[in-house]
């Protein structure tokens, strides 16, 4: 410091130089050589500044030390006070600066320094110092350390018997001879441990400072608080007022030595008076003071001395362990053994000598005295012991009995319940019993009497309707007649009246006063208050007589008629096909809903907090106008609720005049109102509404499944069925009908097929629903036709799109006035119009909850209140509120009455669980609004099992299929799913999310349609396989499989499953022969057989004779080959065994009729035969179906790569994207998710069963037969036997082609997802690139003809979600009043002044550059004029820009800024919409194709942008911009705009770029370079192309003027020369001015030289590692002998002449490029001439080559083979990288720091190159350090 600091801040300091302070002088010496103080001072400041101290600390650091150094020159002059010795501070400067610096009071500093005090229990004492103790107080913390007090103690003791002083000055150990031996101690830490705490007056004085850093110093002191001290100088007592408090709270000494000792003396004495006392004697084990080293002769002698071993012998010898006899009997009773010792008879002693003769087997052990046995240490062990075992025994003794008693009375208590359980239950299943057969023939008895009393009713009502309308005819125009005469009298008189009393009002008027005018006003108003309250009593009279005292149940049967409880699917004939197993019948099973719930237990909700979102909070908020939360009887003119569709508005108003009529708040109409009435939208039944009821169950659910497959067994229903249209069949859309709902064909009604459809409300994407496909027709079917095809959506309910292709059935002409609402309606017909709205409207459905709510607020009309109820509680079932109004809907329920509270909340729950209803509410459903309990449906299993369970209306296949899984104990339920069927119809629910109440109140409509009566639908439930796994297995679940053979029993019975072939049919027969009967083969069984698989119409075809003898022959077979197969198998399991066989053969034989299909839309993908098609899935794979049959494309799981679903928008719903290796497919539909739902279970199914891998990569590992060698593409078969753990990145596999087996990592190959092992096709296709796939695709696309044509789209779709209102041009419109507006998605000649995204509208930064993009987009130059025009041709300007500047200002904020993405490709796609300027197109797909290689689109945009492209294949560049994009979409985005090689090359046209590298030997060549190459990738090509052992170590350069620059290997290619490029123009531009054009060279060179042998590579021998060592050498980097210089200078000139000996002469000329440029004058020129020819001579017959190598050879056994060299300023030495802390570089400089960051050497040099070996370093770090890592992981796997 004293070197270091300046002049200036030395005088500040008051500092002189190190001779002039005590401290500094102490040892003799003031300096050090080889040291330079003031450059170590420098470092030490560096050193603060990176550990972020700052110059003010560092200043406040110097003042502290010169504190210290002032602080050793003040001296002491001895003087006595009060006849004590003291002292007092010699006067001086630096007592003066000191206190400065320490910035404290010199009083107070002088005080500190000449006195001392000390607490004692009550007072403080102060005490002077002597001259020598304040000395000693001064010198405290510099004095001397442990070395200096071992020199010291060696002074003092060194001649002394008992000190040991150490042997030499560098031991730090010293000895004390003790009574027992030598103890050694050690000096380090002494003055440490037995440092004493610093003075409370020095403390004080710190704490008095202003110096911050000083108290951080002593902070830890300064924390256990200080003392105040006496102001008396001498030895004074001060006492407080309230001494004994101030001692207890303010006494807070740091404890002294002493102080510490004798605390740690009490804490042992309190443990030991604790503890139970025991003799413990300790020895050392040896004199090092070591772990795990025991001393035996040290041990020993320890053990003499102390007596030990005499004492362990006494004691051995003695008897320790006495008791008396009574103690020792009550101790050991246990082991007496009565029938030798009775101690009833005998004496305790005899008893005590019993039991140790009988334990202690040996003898005089023992003794006995005259009270007391004495016995030794072994037999009080051996005694306990056995007494513990004998205790064990008497326990276990004990509680076997008590258990035996106690489970005995237990059982009897229960056997004594159990019986008299069973007594009543018997009984009372028998009362049962009868009651069902009373009930039974109750209801037949009443179904025939109401149907004679309905029949003679019928008549008579016929004939008294017609005589009542004559009647009433001639009365009604009588009556007419009368009152209009009426009517015209009473309006003459009433006219006049009425102009006589106006005209006396206008003359009184003028007459009367202003205040009579006021007299008469209030008179008036009085009239009419009076008036309004005879009215409001008149009504509360009505409503009084009206309420009557009926019932909620009541209720629901006067308003739907009479409800009876049935069961529900038991009603009428069976259907179509299933007639035997109706028949068969034969077990009814229940099941209660509170053992099986139906979904799982939630935690009960808090609905405390609802209290604050009542109802008429709700209406002050949201309702519109004057309305109110209270009930009202007259029509609305407006909706309670704000609406923006025009449409919902007038549905609003319709709904609320039938909630009225539905509660009865207006009358019923009688007869049909007159238009003047009423308005149209009232007047008239809405088409969406009316179109129902021409639905057919054909529009439902398909063409019937079975009946096309067997046209001839089609059996007539009981129920007429309308004729259907002709139309093709196939046995697809037979299939089809069974994963399909009621929307199958909903455009049999529809005149336009182009429409939009409807919202759905549920957040789940569902099916199609047939009710809302109808209601929907005519809902903004105008906006529609610009698109030209409806919007595929889950949002949207969308007809049929396969049935939209080949049915068209024309609408029946009406001939009858369309159906109206002005009519009576039925309160059911009132319902389904509600409920209607809400499905088909979903901003409909808070309306009307609000119209009913408000309807029952303050309703005290009592019919009225309920049926508003029992109206709220069945939508309560159908639809939801929306999440605004759901709590203030659940608070308003709690106030209902009876049960509905309860029933109303429980049924909103299940309807926001399982979602939104598709159709209106079904019959079955009335019931439980009456009963307010769930609904019993009957489901059939196909083994002839009925079970009957509790439904709700929310409840869904999914919890049906579960509850019945449970029921029959099914383990495999996967692919069973729940069926229904009405007369010949049947088809799929499936086993997910659709509502069951759907289909059966679909049901219900058709027979309504064909005339029945819905309450006695004949609708059926089934359970039945629907699909199978790929890895079935029929031996995991034998109830599946039974369930499985019976329901293919069933199918080949009516003809579903058909064979080909008539003996597969006859074997079938006989393995069901053989499964039901065995080997038993009677007629009766043989009949039986015949009976249930054949289908009649074979029987007719011949006769059931010849079908029973050749089943008789092939049962024999079958059992003849079942016994071969398992002789000793039971018969049981050999039944099992057939019956495995024949599921398994049926799943392989027909694999499309146990698939789940799915109508979906292509959206993008490969072109197919139709955009429309099914995607039918099962365990075989994929396949594209049309409506046909026709398989459009067929899709192995192996060939699939992935499947993910995307969220489209608003408009367009969700999508699946399905990744194959024939394309990528996006497709849309109703149940797109379920689709990828069940492709990547299958995928993840199989991939974790699956034994097959593809390589991706190729590993050699020739070196080590741990890990196995593979090429890339090759097939790896997996040997799963858990050698390797999976889960670290290892697995064991063997190489299908070298039958090689070793360890594989799992990053390196791709798991198949296949059970078999996989096709050629397909390992073909795997070894491709997704490009040489698409192109392959393409041309045999093409030679077959399948290619599409597809009309040009647009982005006119994704506008109306996405682009922003179009802006009012005032001009426009006043020039032009009919212009249509703007359309933001096509071509248009002018800069916009808005973005086209709304989502960038609101941001002023985006929008400004998204409106510079457009323009620059616009502008393009010409090269033969002054003018530049837009860069598609359109808007003319003078700027003059080069076509890299106008892609710089497109895209580079879009590259920085991933909102802007989404713009650049939106305003180029407009610009190409409707342009037919060609030379604007071909700019625009230039541009296109840039972008598509920079960054890929939204999810949102992608799909419309692959649209754009595909419709428009056609054009040249289309197929590249869809490679790019799909390499986009897998690759991170590219951080700059194009570079101008790119854009040169796709302005020639070239989707191709090629780009020249250089190689170190002066070659050249060509390389093609994608825009999505990276460096590593490039490096990987060329190392490939050049045949290269390894790319490792090699890296590109770009040589640009004086600087050579390395590339990162993870950028891309023109990424990384585009940064290197715009920075060397920048800085060129500064210099010079002006834009410039920067060359540059790439090189391809060898950066790491790590693991590089010559030799082992030739080819990177004589390319690379040659030609880049030789210059080094040249230079003389390298150190080498004379001897090693002469044979390189020979194999130099070898490789420069080769075998041309004449050039000898030329050596001394070139010996500057033969012999390291330092050494030239080690030698003379003939002297390097001899000694070259005479070692050339030696190497005769070698080649260049040869040479070359050679030379490599020589220089690598140097140290600094393979490194690099820079001229530095600077002496190096070598570091190891393990020893480098950090480093970093500038332009004119390179620092490292070697060693820690704190105490390391740091290396400075001044170099120009700084950059370079920056790089350098870091490359071979991070490759050093990816070695380790691997080296880690290898290591791992061992240790598994």
């Amino acid at each position: 410091m004293l070197m270091g600091l300046s002049a200036d801040q030395k005088k500040i300091l008051s500092l002189g130089n190190a001779a002039e302070y005590n401290y500094l002088t102490m040892g003799n010496c003031t300096s050090c050589e080889g040291r330079d103080d003031v450059k170590e001072f420098a470092h030490f400041r560096s050193a603060l500044k990176i550990l972020m101290f700052t110059d003010n600390d560092t200043w406040e650091i110097c003042k502290l030390l010169a504190a210290m150094l002032h602080i050793g020159n003040v001296d002491f002059d001895a003087t006595i006070v009060n006849n004590m010795e003291g002292c007092d501070i010699h006067s001086s400067s630096h007592f003066d600066m000191v206190s400065k610096l320490l910035e404290v009071d010199p009083k107070k500093l002088e005080k500190s320094l000449i006195e001392r005090s000390f607490m004692t229990i009550r007072e403080n004492v102060t005490k002077l110092l002597t001259s020598a103790q304040a000395v000693d107080g001064r010198d405290a913390f510099v004095k001397g350390t442990d070395t200096t007090m071992l020199q010291k103690m060696n002074q003092v003791h060194g001649k002394g018997d008992i000190y040991i002083p150490p042997k030499n000055n560098y031991e730090t150990q010293f000895g004390i001879q003790h009574f027992a031996g030598v103890v050694n101690y050690d000096s380090k830490g002494f003055l440490e441990k037995n440092r004493d705490a610093l003075s409370s007056d020095l403390i004080q004085l710190v704490e008095t400072s202003t110096n911050k850093l000083l108290k951080e110093v002593f902070n830890k002191e300064l924390s256990t608080g200080t003392i105040k001290s006496s102001a008396n100088p001498k030895m004074i007592i001060n006492m407080s007022k309230n001494s004994l408090r101030q001692a207890n709270d303010t006494k807070k000494h740091v404890p002294s030595l002493s102080g510490q000792f004798r605390q740690s003396l009490d804490s042992l004495m309190k443990t030991l008076t604790a503890c139970q006392p025991y003799f413990i004697r300790c020895i050392k084990p040896n004199d090092f003071k070591k772990p795990m080293l025991f001393d035996r002769e040290l041990c020993l002698r320890q053990l003499r001395y102390s007596g030990m071993m005499e004492t362990i012998r006494i004691r051995k010898a003695g008897y320790p362990v006495r008791y008396t006899f009574d103690e020792f009997l009550g101790r050991y009773r246990v082991l007496l053994k009565t029938y030798l010792c009775d101690p009833k008879k005998e004496s305790e002693e005899k008893c005590c000598e019993s039991i140790c003769e009988t334990v202690l087997v040996e003898e005089g052990s023992w003794k006995t005295g005259k009270t007391k046995i004495f016995l030794k240490d072994v037999h009080d062990t051996m005694l306990e012991l056995e007494r513990m075992k004998e205790l064990n025994v008497k326990a276990l003794l004990i509680q076997k009995v008590l258990k035996g008693y106690k489970y005995r009375r237990e059982f009897l208590r229960k056997k004594a319940g159990a019986l008299v359980i069973q007594k009543h239950w018997r009984g009372h299943k028998g009362r049962k019993l009868y009651r069902v057969v009373q009930l039974g023939f109750a209801r037949l008895q009443a179904q025939v009497r109401s149907r004679q009393l309905h029949f003679h009713y019928k008549k008579k009502r016929e004939a008294v309707v017609v005589l009542q309308a004559r009647a009433r005819g001639y009365l009604a125009k009588k009556e007419f007649k009368r009152k209009r005469d009426a009517v015209i009298l009473l309006q003459a008189y009433t006219r006049g009246v009425l102009a006589r009393k106006a005209l006396e009002k206008i003359k009184r008027d003028m007459y009367l006063s202003a205040k009579e005018k006021e007299e008469e006003e209030r008179i008036l108003l009085e009239r009419q208050k009076h008036l309004e309250e005879v009215l409001r009593q008149k009504k509360e009279m009505e409503a009084k007589a009206q309420s009557e005292s009926i019932t909620d149940q009541e209720m629901v049967d006067s308003i739907f008629g009479f409800l009876p409880t049935v069961v529900g699917g038991q009603e009428g004939q069976a259907p179509v096909g299933f007639e035997n197993i109706e028949e068969k019948r034969i077990i009814t099973e229940e099941i209660d809903i509170d053992d099986l719930p139906m979904e799982e237990d939630l935690p009960k909700e808090d609905y405390d907090y609802l209290d604050d979102y009542p109802f008429s909070k709700f209406a002050s908020m949201y309702f519109q106008g004057a309305a109110t939360a209270t009930h009202i009887r007259q029509r609305l003119r407006q909706p309670l609720l704000y609406h923006e569709d025009e449409g919902d508005v007038l549905a609003s108003l319709a709904v609320w005049w039938i909630i009225l009529r539905f509660m009865g708040d207006l009358p019923e109409v009688k007869k049909q109102m007159q238009a003047k009435e009423t308005s149209p939208q009232d007047r008239f039944l809405p088409q969406d509404v009316m179109s129902r009821k021409d639905r057919r169950l054909s529009h439902m659910v398909g063409l019937d499944q079975r009946v096309l497959r067997n046209k001839k067994d089609r059996k007539v229903s009981t129920v007429p069925e309308e004729p259907a249209p002709t139309r093709k069949g196939s046995i697809f859309t037979d299939l089809l009908t069974r994963n399909r709902k009621a929307s199958a064909v909903p455009n049999e009604a529809a005149q336009n097929t182009k429409i939009y459809t409807v919202p759905e409300g549920s957040p789940r994407t569902r099916k199609g629903s047939t009710f809302t496909d109808l209601l929907s027709r005519n809902r903004k079917a105008s906006t529609a036709e610009d698109t030209g095809s409806p919007r595929p959506t889950s949002n949207f309910r969308k007809p049929s799109i396969i049935m939209e292709e080949t049915v068209k059935e024309d609408r029946d002409v009406m001939t009858e006035e369309e159906p109206t609402l002005d009519r009576p309606l039925t309160s059911l017909e009132k319902l389904h119009i509600i409920v209607g709205y809400a499905i088909v409207r979903r901003d409909l459905r808070d309306e009307i909850y609000c119209q009913i709510c408000k309807q029952l607020q303050d309703n005290n009309n009592r019919n009225s209140y309920y049926r508003g109820w029992i109206l709220l509680s069945l939508c309560l079932g159908i639809f939801t509120p929306s999440d605004r109004f759901i709590r203030y809907l659940q608070s308003f329920i709690r106030s209902a009455p009876g049960g509905y509270a309860s029933y109303c909340a429980e049924r909103l729950r299940r309807t926001v669980s399982n979602g939104v209803r598709g159709e209106p509410p079904a019959w079955i459903e009335l019931q439980a609004t009456k009963t307010k309990k769930p609904m019993i449906v009957s489901v059939t299993l196909m083994n002839g099992h009925s079970v009957n369970l509790p439904v709700d209306s929310a409840s869904t296949s999914k919890e049906i299929c579960q509850v019945l899984s449970n029921k029959v104990k099914l383990k495999d339920t996967f692919g069973f799913s729940l069926y229904v069927a009405l007369y010949e119809k049947v088809w799929a629910l499936g086993s997910g999310r659709e509502h069951v109440m759907d289909a059966i109140s679909q049901c219900e409509q058709e027979v309504k349609r064909r005339g029945g009566q819905e309450q006695h639908t004949p609708w059926r439930l089934y359970f039945r396989k629907e699909v199978f796994t790929p890895w079935h297995d029929c031996k995991d679940d034998k109830i599946s499989t039974d369930l499985i053979y019976k329901q293919i029993i069933h199918g080949l019975k009516c003809g579903e499953y058909q064979c080909g072939k008539e003996d597969d049919l006859v074997e079938f027969t006989a393995k069901h022969l053989y499964i039901q009967h065995g080997s038993d083969i009677s007629p009766e069984n043989l009949k039986e057989a015949v009976q249930d698989c054949i289908k009649s119409s074979l029987l007719e075809a011949k006769s059931e004779a010849k079908w029973v003898q050749m089943v008789s022959t092939a049962h024999a077979q079958v059992s003849h080959i079942t016994q071969q197969k398992g002789p000793y198998l039971s018969s049981r399991q050999k039944t099992d065994s057939v019956k495995a066989e024949l599921v398994n053969y049926v799943r392989e034989k027909f694999p499309m009729f146990f698939s789940r299909f799915f109508e979906v839309v292509k959206i993008s993908g490969p072109p197919l035969a139709k955009s429309k098609f099914i995607v039918a899935i099962n365990w075989t794979g994929i396949t594209f179906l049309d409506e046909r049959e026709k398989r459009l494309l067929e899709l192995s799981f192996p060939e699939v790569t992935g499947v993910n679903t995307t969220r489209e928008g608003k408009a367009s719903g969700h999508a699946v994207c399905l990744l194959t290796l024939k394309g990528d497919f996006t497709l849309s539909g109703s149940a797109v998710e379920d689709m990828a739902e069940l492709v990547t279970m299958f995928l993840s199914g199989l991939t974790e069963r699956s034994q097959y891998a593809v390589a991706l990569k190729e590993m050699e590992r020739k070196d080590d037969p741990t890990f196995l060698s593979f090429k890339k593409g090759e097939l790896i078969i997996i040997i799963k036997d858990d050698e390797f753990s999976q889960q670290r990145g290892w697995i064991k596999g063997q190489n299908e082609s070298t039958k090689q087996t070793g360890a594989v990592p799992t990053e390196a190959i791709l798991i198949l997802p296949t059970l078999s092992k996989p096709t050629h096709e397909i390992m073909s296709l795997l070894n491709l690139s997704p490009n040489q796939r698409m192109n392959i695709i393409q041309a045999n696309r093409k030679e077959t003809g399948t290619v599409e044509r597809l009309a040009p789209t647009t982005l006119k779709e994704f506008s109306l979600e996405y682009f922003r209102q179009p802006t009012k041009d005032v001009n426009r419109q006043v020039i032009s009043r009919n212009a249509a507006p703007e359309r933001l998605w096509v071509n248009s000649r002018e800069p916009i002044r808005q973005p086209l995204l709304k989502k960038l509208v609101g941001n002023s930064e985006l929008s400004h550059k998204a409106c510079l993009a457009f323009t620059d987009i616009l502008y393009t130059m010409i090269s033969n004029s002054s003018i530049s025009y837009p860069y598609m041709g359109d808007y003319p300007t003078k700027q003059m820009q080069s076509p890299l500047e106008l892609t710089d200002q497109i895209f580079s904020s879009a590259t920085q800024n991933e909102a802007l993405r989404d713009e650049i490709y939106c305003q180029i796609m407009k610009q190409m919409t409707n342009n037919n300027n060609r030379f604007s197109m071909e700019q625009g797909w230039q541009l296109l194709w840039l972008c598509c290689g920079l960054f890929p689109p939204s999810q949102s945009l992608l799909k419309h942008t692959k649209r754009f492209l595909e419709s428009r294949r056609r054009e040249t560049m289309s197929s590249d911009c869809l490679q790019r994009l799909q390499s986009s979409l897998r690759m991170e985005p590219r951080k700059l705009p194009p570079h101008q090689v790119e854009i040169d090359a796709i302005q020639q046209n070239s989707t191709h770029i090629f780009h020249k590298i250089h190689f170190p030997n002066d070659t050249e060549e060509v390389f093609e370079v994608a825009t999505s190459t990276r460096i590593r990738d490039l490096i990987q090509n060329i190392s490939s192309k050049l045949e290269l052992t390894s790319a490792d170590g090699f890296s590109i350069f770009v040589k640009m003027n004086d600087k050579v620059l390395s590339l990162n290997d993870t950028d891309y290619f023109f990424d990384s020369l585009r940064q290197i490029t715009d920075w060397s123009k920048k800085a060129t531009r500064i210099k010079d001015g002006g834009p410039v054009n920067v060359p540059y060279t790439v090189f391809f060179m060898r950066k790491l030289w790590y693991n590089v042998v010559p030799g082992r590579d030739l080819e990177a021998d004589l390319i690379f590692h040659f030609p880049q060592e030789l210059p080094k050498y040249l230079r003389g980097y390298h150190v080498c002998t004379k001897e090693d210089m002469v044979n390189i200078a020979t194999l130099l000139f070898k490789i420069k002449v080769n075998n041309d000996k004449s050039q000898f002469v030329m050596i001394p000329k070139i010996l500057k490029e033969l012999v390291p440029a330092d050494q030239l004058k080690a030698m003379s020129e003939n002297e390097w001439k001899k000694s070259i020819v005479a070692s050339y001579n030696k190497q005769a017959g070698m080649t260049v080559e040869e040479a070359m190598v050679a030379f490599l050879k020589v220089v690598y056994r140097w140290p600094t083979f393979g490194s690099a060299f820079f001229e530095v300023k600077d002496v190096l030495v070598n570091h190891p990288f393990n020893r480098i802390a950090n480093w970093c570089s500038g332009s004119t400089y390179f620092h490292m720091t070697i060693g820690s960051l704190v105490k390391g050497t740091k290396f400075l040099c001044e170099t120009s190159l700084g950059y370079k070996m920056d790089d350098l370093l870091t490359s071979y770090v991070n490759m050093y350090l990816r070695e380790t890592r691997a080296m880690q992981t290898r290591n791992q796997r061992f240790d598994m």
